[in-house]
């Protein structure tokens, strides 16, 4: 079985390297409530019978991840237990 969470992007931290060609940028994600959700057909039932509340924080090192996620965008976050696809 998976759960399936509705979170949007709340920050997005480009951090300083060492190296002109790299990157470092924190990405902090909550869930999604109220105007997040208009216009999806769903929301975060699978989890949250009320008010959802969680935080994500990732650092992303790959250009091309990081351009994937713009401010205030809701993403669909999966969660399914390791192994259990054998």
């Amino acid at each position: 079985m998976s759960v399936q969470a509705m979170f949007y992007v709340k920050e997005i931290n480009h951090r300083a390297t060492s190296q002109a060609d790299q990157v470092n940028v924190e990405i902090k994600l909550a869930a999604a409530f109220a105007g997040y959700l208009q216009g999806l057909p769903e929301g975060n039932g699978d989890w949250s019978k009320y008010t959802p509340q969680g935080e994500l924080s990732m650092t992303a090192t790959n250009p091309a991840a990081i351009e994937q996620f713009e401010m205030g965008g809701v993403y669909r976050l999966t969660f399914e237990k390791a192994g259990d696809e054998r």
